[in-house]
């Protein structure tokens, strides 16, 4: 069964976040649009590539009016080390989810059992707390966050404007269809 447009189910996770520990719950992702991006684990070797992408596309996000969430099994703990050890780690402004109960990996489809960590996931969850896009691949293979800031923005765009799709390729701007049978067969 999709994820796609359910309701996150609550949860209550320990975060590192602008120096302090903080506690996030579903309760945060509603009123504004979130992003949560999984990674296997803290002190790898990918996922600070992926931390250092998302930090320097934070302020687009933020423009957005979306909060970026990262999220690891590791313990916030682990996160305030890790954020305070690795230059690409170091430039995130967004929190640093730990879980280690796996309450979240288990939730968004992300756990690896047998390995006791998350598979690669992203999550554009809309204001009202309702999974609008996911992505889950293979951990050797790292993201690109401007195609996830494009998705964004791209949900966003047909959340305000309701029986307009987006294209393959759309960015912010461009133009969108207005699905009808006038249009079968025609593209």
């Amino acid at each position: 069964m999709s994820l796609i447009n359910t309701q996150v189910q609550p949860f209550k996770v320990n975060a590192f976040h602008n120096g302090k520990f903080i506690e996030v719950t579903e309760a945060d992702l509603k009123g504004k649009w979130s992003v949560l991006i999984f990674m296997p684990a803290a002190f790898t070797f990918n996922c600070p590539t992926e931390i250092e992408d998302a930090a320097e596309n934070y302020a687009a996000f933020q423009k957005a009016g979306a909060e970026v969430y990262i999220v690891t099994t590791d313990t916030h703990f682990s996160h305030k080390v890790w954020h305070e050890t690795s230059p690409a780690v170091g430039k995130a402004k967004f929190p640093l989810i730990g879980d280690p109960t796996h309450v979240l990996t288990n939730a968004f489809g992300v756990h690896i059992p047998e390995e006791g960590l998350a598979l690669r996931g992203t999550f554009i969850i809309n204001p009202e707390g309702v999974i609008k896009t996911l992505e889950i691949h293979s951990n050797e293979i790292a993201r690109d966050v401007s195609e996830t800031l494009r998705k964004l923005q791209a949900a966003q765009y047909t959340a305000a404007h309701p029986g307009q799709v987006c294209p393959a390729k759309w960015k912010e701007g461009a133009e969108t269809l207005t699905p009808s049978l006038d249009l079968v067969g025609k593209i």
